[in-house]
């Protein structure tokens, strides 16, 4: 924790202690909401946001994040209490800004920068272009939907098919994102058109069989990371969390499959 003087210097720079303690905490708020919509695990938003809070002069840091809800309230003699909560509305996992962030949040645990320099290092992370552009993304998704056909048994034809319908599924996805559609219909869109289009497939000649197919695509779809945090969560004490991400992940998986298999009931 930061020594008493060294809390009431830099707090006499505001207008109040308690603008203060409103500004740190906002700047914390704004690294843990980024942490989490970038796939971190509960505990690890928890701490990050408890080690800023009390870098800055909080004494006592209660934090409470789920999956889609942060609450904050730290206490100092200096400011008293401030709570400030942060609603979580979307998430998509890049783990090259989850390791920046990670790195953001130790510097600032280490050195107290600024205010502004901490806003201005946060903007240059959410700023900055992900490793593979949404076009190299393409043939990355081509090559995940065949491996896993051919993985699973199917034929040379079905992997072809297979990779066909996962550029069109990333294809979707850019739709979907734009058009600001929410993550289960999305979901089900997507995995309606994908078992629509390999029973054409098959139908047409151009593959053997729907299901291994589909099973390529499936892979795309399937929240992995979501159950995976949930998992760890559970390990972690953060069972309420636990328990939200794993029925999120479990409903949407159930989606899928439903999505998948209404063509084939169909045809």
């Amino acid at each position: 924790m930061a020594p008493y003087y060294l809390t009431q210097t830099a707090a006499a720079q505001h207008a109040s202690p308690t603008d203060y303690a409103r500004e740190f905490l906002f700047n914390a708020l704004n690294i843990g909401e980024e942490m989490l919509r970038s796939g971190a695990e509960i505990s690890r938003v928890e701490d990050s946001i408890r080690r800023i809070c009390k870098a800055y002069g909080a004494e006592r840091v209660e934090v409470f994040v789920i999956t889609t809800n942060i609450v904050v309230t730290v206490y100092s003699p200096v400011f008293g209490a401030v709570t400030q909560t942060r609603r979580i509305m979307s998430t998509r996992y890049d783990l090259h800004r989850l390791t920046r962030l990670n790195s953001l949040s130790r510097r600032i645990c280490q050195s107290m920068p600024t205010f502004e320099t901490v806003e201005r290092e946060l903007d240059r992370i959410c700023s900055q272009a992900p490793v593979l552009s949404e076009r190299a993304k393409i043939p990355v998704y081509a090559l995940i939907s065949l491996s896993f056909t051919l993985f699973f048994g199917g034929t040379a034809r079905d992997a072809a098919a297979s990779a066909l319908i996962g550029i069109f599924l990333k294809c979707m996805e850019y739709v979907s994102r734009f058009l600001e559609l929410p993550p289960m219909v999305a979901a089900v869109f997507w995995s309606f058109c994908g078992g629509l289009l390999a029973n054409t497939a098959v139908a047409a000649g151009l593959g053997d069989s729907a299901g291994m197919i589909s099973i390529g695509n499936i892979m795309l779809l399937i929240p992995g990371m979501q159950l995976t945090n949930s998992i760890r969560d559970i390990f972690s004490g953060d069972t309420l969390s636990a328990l939200l991400g794993f029925c999120n992940a479990f409903l949407l998986a159930a989606l899928i499959a439903l999505g998948f298999a209404l063509p084939t009931l169909i045809f």
